[in-house]
């Protein structure tokens, strides 16, 4: 059985856990896990010797027992309470007239934490907020300020590519995105086409970036002047997938080499020069 498991919780958040009882979970399998004084309920994702390497020996809280059907009453009715008060807490939000967007609820299993989580482009005073709040539900009440990146993967959605999002499925954490990535695989700098859900640039530039960047720097840079039998040309485009280059001849002409044929042409050059 396994004595380590990465439990998920709502919105993506994940964490190890030991399981020092040595329940027989599976992936997909709930699971009730130690949380600060109190209990907390999640999914198990993961489990297996990488699981193990990467919890490494850090101290970690236990799981406690499998669900029954009372626990998974339990968090159904939370999930009912999460949309109450969402409503409850957004219209406070503007009773206050605080520039913020909540943007989800999440009630931990045991009730004895709420945590709102919303987005804002300035930092927000919402301490006549959490005092509302925490008069109205008698329990402790976090608010938590996340960027747009993070309300995609709290909402989830389906991307460009007709697949969830790869921050709601596989991506644990948030890399930069720049556009120089978009500019090495010859995409359009059309922001519409390069943004995602959350309006910033789409992580899976990255899935393929330093594969690119290795063909590209096998190809000499966009603008170096080549002589081939056709005459003087410059290298005016480079396919990164078929590993060739396309030369614009003074003409107007222009013609495919491969990486092979203009490594050559580059080498006879060089020796030309040492001659």
């Amino acid at each position: 059985m396994a004595k380590i498991l990465e439990i998920e919780f709502k919105g993506g958040r994940k964490a190890f856990y030991a399981n020092p009882q040595e329940f027989p979970f599976v992936v997909g399998d709930m699971a009730v896990v130690q949380a600060e004084n109190g209990e907390d309920l999640g999914r198990v994702v993961n489990m297996g010797p990488l699981v193990d390497k990467r919890a490494g020996g850090q101290e970690l809280l236990e799981i406690i027992r499998k669900p029954i059907g009372k626990d998974l009453e339990h968090l159904k009715a939370n999930q009912q309470l999460e949309k109450e008060a969402f409503d409850d807490c957004r219209k406070r939000i503007e009773e206050h007239g605080l520039d913020m967007k909540l943007v989800d609820v999440e009630y931990r299993f045991d009730r004895k934490k709420i945590t709102f989580y919303f987005t804002s482009e300035h930092r927000v005073d919402f301490r006549n907020l959490v005092r509302d709040l925490a008069g109205r539900y008698k329990t402790r009440i976090e608010l938590r300020q996340i960027g747009v990146r993070d309300e995609a993967k709290r909402i989830g959605g389906v991307g460009v590519c007709g697949h969830p999002l790869c921050c709601t499925t596989f991506l644990r954490d948030f890399e930069p995105v720049v556009t120089q990535l978009a500019k090495d695989q010859n995409l359009s700098l059309n922001p519409t086409k390069l943004s995602g859900n959350c309006g910033r640039l789409m992580c899976c530039l990255r899935f393929e970036g330093e594969f690119y960047k290795q063909v590209l720097d096998k190809f000499p840079p966009i603008g170096t002047k080549i002589k081939t039998d056709k005459g003087r040309g410059v290298v005016s485009r480079i396919n990164v997938l078929d590993e060739t280059a396309e030369i614009e001849y003074e003409n107007g002409d222009k013609q495919l080499l491969t990486l092979n044929e203009i490594s050559k042409l580059i080498k006879k050059k060089k020796r030309h020069k040492e001659d």
